[in-house]
């Protein structure tokens, strides 16, 4: 509360401006009647004129019954000579007016001779009872208050002080009188006027005559020196009668357990205000740290149990072999030194999650410590200045809170405690929602990364480098990826697709379309046939067709609006084969972004692909575009959330790639990754996920590569050895020579039999042997298990045994059989 100022000065309405401190019936203030010893009134002062109205002139010389009546309890008339010769009596008096006056008299006998027998004092009842309320009310405050009240004088030496006062000093007045504030309590402060002391305050109160009012003040007792104590203090300024200055009255109250407990209330209210404000627990220890430090303790250690930290559930309540580990901790740099705290030291263990390369601080608690007597007991150990409260949910107990206190007061009492248990209850509550976290966090990126490949496999065709950044920051993943795909003949795959939504259904439905994509381009589909297949299965989806769903646990199907609606349907995706031998490009898309090509001269260009409808919406078939491209040309595919955002164009954003692309297209690939996620995503952060695959095209020249072009005729097989034999003989792989004329013979001689046409046999040195044989059939063959019976069927086996994979893909004008050989040790590939 401020002092007040002038304008908050006020007189009680029950006490007149002009009240005598000295009271109605003191000689000069009381209405005086002097009576000679017949009752006849020989004096009149001028307080009886005032009290009952009549003049001197008209009273002198008349008997003091036309004054004065009977006693009130008296129905008679009374008379004077009832009157007690000395004391006094009640009685009723008349006015001028006529009316009467209740009034108190007192009588006052007179020795010595003369005129004068008697005086009476006589003032109004009313007036006198209040005078006498106001006495007895000093007097309680002067023995009987619990208000400290003192007076100190213009030097501001205390003078006077009342019993309370008397009690917290612990000496009687004797003692201490003449002594300054400062010197009775030299370590107090003022809390609410910052920098000034009382002796400056009184010196204020005395200058200005402003009265100051509800000042908050700590110091420490003499009577009681082990702990502060904090006072509501006033003062004023004290006068006399004639105004002049007497000293300074101050009043004190102390409000000790109401200031604890109004910053036990604060500090509550700052817990609930900074404890928990993230999903991470250390950051949330750190935060009740903090907070306790160093208003309620000296220093403040946070533990918590290994396995909490990595998400899992605690271990049962006091188990000896559980693994503590130091998250938090925070001392006052005033009393650090006096702190003792369990220390702990280096776990070269595994990093916890989200803290890789950061050391893991294991803590040992010291057998018979209070840490663990609070695991044993499951609750609350207070030893001395230590206090451990459990860090509990309903599962166990996660770790422990440790409040160590130095100097004065040491001791945490029952209030304390409490507060204790409040601040670490707030704080289980936000780390366990952060474990909870932290354990779904990681089942999602453990997801993520069983759907989406960590690091694209080297390819002979491409060099590649790409970027994924999912727009959910609480699971971390999403529902956009990319890939490549090794196929055939040195050929490779490349897709690039965008699931609707975020999330972990974004992410499941992106695994699904992810493997489908792999696996139908593991059959050599063209780029539109794949799309189309694709297509199809998305439109036999569980939403379309909700029926195939079982019903949910309240009659719903979990499709279709229920538990879990499927999202692929309006999934884009883009898909193209580079071919590394004819540096023939195909791909085609299914709603989504056409992608950047940029050719060796830094030329870059989005080529016109049809369009298509996203997946699962049906109408328009897919149109697949070939374009032959120079070796080095930097293909670039990319999700909308590249280019989106909410405060650009795409147009414009569009325009920057092609510009970083072209600027950048003979940089490194990872350097040129960064770059574009850099300048388009400059906040990290977009509306929706992004996924960039840049690929920069090779080719495989004519010392890589042998084709020749023979005749479907039987005589055709002994030739197709011997060129086979001379080439491998040529590239120095003289041992792989015996297997591939099996294999050679084999295919050549099915294709003479059952497909006819021209034959196109050709080797392709690569990261493996690759042998191909293509005919005008369309018929592929199957591998059987002959019978002992069986003249023939057993050449496609051993070309199975002697190779480690091979398979039939179809062109426009048949059909190509593929065989693939890993090399000798020590040969070289490409």
């Amino acid at each position: 509360m401020s002092p007040w100022n002038a304008a908050n000065t006020w007189t009680a309405w029950s006490v007149p401006e002009s009240a005598d401190p000295r009271g109605p019936l003191d000689l000069a203030n009381a209405a005086t009647v002097v009576l000679d010893a017949r009752n006849t009134v020989i004096g009149w002062s001028p307080a009886a004129e005032s009290l009952l109205g009549h003049p001197g002139e008209a009273v002198i010389g008349q008997p003091v019954d036309v004054l004065l009546g009977s006693h009130p309890a008296d129905s008679g008339r009374g008379s004077v000579h009832d009157l007690p010769s000395s004391g006094s009596d009640t009685r009723m008096a008349r006015h001028r007016d006529g009316h009467a006056v209740q009034v108190v008299v007192v009588v006052c006998p007179l020795t010595g001779g003369g005129p004068a027998a008697r005086i009476l004092l006589i003032a109004e009842l009313e007036s006198l009872r209040l005078t006498e309320t106001r006495r007895a009310m000093l007097h309680g405050l002067t023995t009987q208050s619990a208000i400290g009240l003192a007076v100190y004088d213009t030097d501001l030496r205390l003078t006077w002080a009342n019993t309370a006062h008397d009690h917290e000093v612990g000496r009687p007045l004797a003692e201490y009188r003449g002594r300054t504030a400062d010197e009775l309590y030299p370590d107090g402060a003022l809390l609410t006027l910052d920098g000034r002391t009382l002796n400056e305050v009184m010196h204020q109160v005395i200058d200005t005559g402003e009265p100051v009012i509800d000042l908050h003040y700590r110091g420490k007792l003499p009577s009681d020196p082990g702990k502060d104590h904090v006072w509501s203090c006033s003062y004023y300024r004290l006068l006399d009668a004639d105004g002049r200055v007497l000293g300074v009255c101050e009043d004190a109250f102390d409000i000790t357990d109401r200031y604890e407990a109004q910053n036990r209330l604060a500090l509550l209210v700052e817990a609930g205000r900074r404890i928990g404000t993230t999903l991470d627990m250390s950051v949330t220890a750190q935060e009740i740290a903090d907070v306790a430090v160093p208003d309620f303790a000296s220093a403040v250690t946070v533990d918590l149990e290994r396995a909490v930290l990595e998400g899992g559930e605690p271990g049962t309540e006091g188990a000896a072999d559980s693994v503590y580990v130091r998250v938090a901790a925070r001392c006052d740099p005033r009393t650090a030194a006096e702190a003792v705290l369990p220390v702990p030291y280096p776990d070269e263990g595994e990093p916890l999650p989200g803290h890789e390369g950061e050391p893991v601080r294991r803590v040992r608690y010291p057998r018979g410590s209070p840490q663990l007597r609070s695991l044993a007991s499951g609750g609350r150990v207070l030893d001395e200045n230590t206090l451990v409260v459990p860090l509990r949910t309903r599962s166990g107990t996660m770790g422990l809170v440790t409040f160590v206190r130095t100097g004065r007061p040491t001791v945490f009492d029952n209030g304390e405690v409490a507060l204790a248990d409040e601040l670490t209850a707030r704080a289980a509550v936000s780390i366990d929602n952060a474990r909870r976290f932290t354990r779904e966090r990681g089942a999602s990126r453990t997801l993520q990364r069983q759907l989406l490949p960590q690091h694209l496999p080297q390819q002979p065709a491409v060099d590649v480098a790409h970027r994924y950044l999912p727009t959910d920051d609480v699971t971390g993943v999403g529902g956009d990826w990319a890939e490549v795909i090794p196929l055939s003949g040195a050929r490779v795959g490349l897709v690039v697709g965008d699931v609707v939504g975020h999330g972990l259904q974004a992410a499941a439905t992106m695994g699904r379309l992810r493997t489908t994509v792999e696996a139908l381009a593991r059959l050599d589909m063209a780029p539109d046939e794949l799309l189309t297949r694709l297509d199809d299965l998305v439109g036999r989806s569980p939403e379309r067709h909700p029926g195939l769903l079982e019903d949910t646990a309240d009659g719903g199907p979990a499709g279709a609006g229920g538990l879990y609606p499927d999202v692929a349907i309006g999934v884009t995706c883009l898909y193209a084969v580079y071919d590394p031998v004819s540096r023939r490009c195909a791909m085609a898309r299914a709603g989504h972004l056409p992608p950047a090509i940029v050719t060796p001269d830094g030329s870059c260009a989005f080529p016109e692909l049809p369009a298509g409808p996203p997946l699962g919406l049906g109408g328009m078939p897919f149109e697949a575009v070939e374009t032959e491209l120079p070796e080095g040309s930097l293909i670039a595919l990319f999700t909308n959330g590249l280019v989106e955002a909410r405060d650009r164009d795409i147009d414009d954003q569009l325009d920057t790639l092609s510009r970083l692309l072209s600027d950048g297209h003979g940089r490194p690939l990872e350097e040129l990754c960064d770059r574009a996620v850099a300048e388009l995503r400059p906040d990290g952060a977009a509306t929706d996920d992004t996924a960039l695959l840049l690929v920069r095209t090779r080719q495989l020249g004519a010392a890589q590569v042998c084709v020749w072009e023979l005749p479907a005729e039987p005589v055709v097989v002994g030739r197709a050895r011997e060129l086979v034999t001379g080439q491998l003989g040529e590239w120095g792989l003289d041992e792989l020579a015996f297997a591939t004329e099996l294999v050679v013979s084999e295919l050549v001689t099915n294709a003479v039999r059952y497909a006819g046409g021209p034959l196109h046999l050709r080797l392709i040195r690569d990261r493996a042997l690759l042998c191909e044989v293509a005919d005008a059939g369309h018929t592929s063959p199957h591998l059987r298990h002959s019978t002992v019976e069986d003249e023939g069927g057993r050449g496609l086996f051993i070309v199975a045994q002697l190779v480690q994979r091979w398979g039939t893909r179809y062109t426009s004008s048949g059909k190509i059989i593929w065989t693939e050989q890993e090399f000798p040790d020590g040969a070289d590939g490409v």
